[in-house]
């Protein structure tokens, strides 16, 4: 039988984009996933990365429940069409993104990140790294052969390599002084991340004082850019009864970084992402328009240039700045992942371009800025222009609805009828990706549907801690309201 990517976009309810395919982990048949699979090899045969002659074909996965059943019909995908399927065990997507870019292989990585468990994914990156926008309509347009009997039987997954692993942790200990850390007392709240293990190797590798903390064997969907209150309360417990420099901790494929200061209190990722970029000297950053205007605001960076969300945005706009002649260019986005697409110079030897969401640099890079400039954590922060921002999620909200409720703000009155009240008078409205709403105040508000999951999210801006987290509320409130 054939099967048209798009055609089953529709039919499974599992969509498929340049994040990958996302959907229910019972939505994500075996045959479902099979036929992403063929259809992600068979787009790169076409485009001459490879040809069917024995390539390694990556694979790894996070902690779900779903994640092995999953696995192994990518990779009997792969062995079907003549490919070798490395298992790579659960290592953090940036991990076996790593591998896949220095062995000039595809690199297939199962996890629905920060989501539920009920649901998962499944994110292909290329030889060249991540899949791009540019790739996406190539992809779904693939027409799928599946075989009569193609599935039956049961598949025996390859023995475990541990490769991809091991080359991401030297890629930390192998540039960095062993000893760069010493001093330092982190805390490491591993909850279900997959790179859980791996995060305490290179910091105690670095010569931290390291304690782990708050494992968890059953799945908790850590959201770095909609941070639990539970998780909150976790952080300002354990810093208030140890003496940490600072907590880390990653979502649930350890790509996306959370870092909190002395007291426990979580860092922004657009935050961290502007200390990152100033210890590596950076010079050109790259960052989706919903993150810190605080980063235009410092004058650090020769060239900043805003996006819209999502890491394939951010990945183009580093080639581009590569293109215009940036040496130090790096990205970010507001969930804490860090991109570089610059071999960068770091203790005398050279730290290579990763140009895909990673938890470990930015975080390290933070500590480091910390040692260099003699402060703590929060010392860092009083250097920044003080804007503060803070984002929210209502779930199980349909993509039509968050939709219509955007459409609906036609213009700056429409705004102002609805949240005037509040916020005051607009100054200006940018769709780059959703709707971001500047108010005269400079106060922001910003709405956009996400992309891979059915949710509502709200960022705000404002000049105060205090202040965005009531915008926050507010909106919320009349979001939900608008919804019915």
């Amino acid at each position: 039988m054939e099967f048209v990517i798009k055609d089953v976009m529709q039919s499974s309810g599992v969509k498929f984009g340049t994040s990958g395919a996302r959907g229910l982990a019972d939505e994500m048949t075996d045959q479902v996933c099979y036929i992403y699979t063929k259809g992600f090899l068979q787009y790169l045969e076409q485009q001459g990365e490879i040809s069917k002659n024995g390539e390694t074909v990556a694979i790894a996965g996070d902690l779900r429940p779903s994640t092995g059943r999953i696995m192994a019909a990518v990779a009997r995908a792969a062995a079907d069409m003549g490919y070798s399927p490395m298992n790579c065990g659960r290592i953090p997507s940036p991990a076996v993104a790593l591998y896949g870019i220095e062995n000039r292989c595809p690199a297939i990585m199962v996890t629905g990140s920060h989501i539920p468990d009920d649901r998962n994914g499944i994110k292909f990156n290329k030889a060249s790294g991540e899949v791009l926008k540019s790739d996406e309509q190539g992809i779904v347009s693939q027409v799928v052969e599946l075989a009569v009997g193609a599935l039956d039987g049961s598949f025996e997954m390859p023995t475990e390599n541990p490769d991809a692993g091991k080359a991401y942790v030297a890629r930390y200990l192998d540039i960095f002084p062993s000893d760069c850390l010493a001093g330092k007392k982190l805390g490491i709240y591993q909850h279900s991340a997959v790179g859980r293990e791996m995060i305490v190797r290179i910091f105690e590798g670095l010569g931290a004082d390291v304690t782990p903390l708050g494992w968890s064997d059953t799945f908790i969907p850590v959201d770095t850019e909609a941070i639990r209150e539970e998780d909150v309360a976790l952080a300002r417990q354990w810093a208030a009864g140890q003496d940490f420099d600072a907590i880390l901790s990653t979502d649930g494929d350890s790509d996306r970084p959370l870092i909190s200061d002395e007291a426990g209190a979580w860092l922004r990722g657009d935050i961290a992402g502007i200390l990152a970029a100033r210890y590596l000297g950076a010079d050109s950053v790259s960052t989706p328009v919903s993150c810190n205007t605080a980063l235009e605001k410092t004058g650090w960076f020769a060239d900043v240039r805003r996006t819209k969300i999502g890491s394939p945005f951010v990945i183009a706009s580093m080639n581009e700045a590569v293109e215009a002649g940036s040496k130090g260019v790096v990205g970010y986005e507001a969930n804490g992942g860090f991109l570089t697409n610059s071999d960068l110079p770091m203790f005398g030897k050279s730290l290579k371009a990763l140009p895909t969401r990673d938890a470990v640099l930015p975080v390290l890079s933070i500590i480091l800025l910390s040692i260099q400039e003699n402060k703590s954590v929060s010392g860092l922060l009083t250097d920044l222009p003080q804007r503060f921002t803070a984002s929210d999620r209502i779930q199980n909200f349909p993509t039509e609805e968050s939709a219509r409720i955007i459409e609906r703000f036609k213009d700056a009155a429409a705004v102002e009828e609805v949240f005037g009240d509040r916020f005051g008078r607009v100054e200006g409205m940018d769709r780059t990706d959703g709707l971001r709403i500047t108010f005269q105040s400079m106060e922001v508000l910003h709405l956009r549907p996400s992309g891979n999951a059915p949710e509502f999210r709200c960022y705000n801006e404002a000049a105060s801690q205090q202040r965005v987290l009531e915008m926050q509320r507010q909106a919320m409130d009349i979001l939900l309201r608008l919804k019915g």
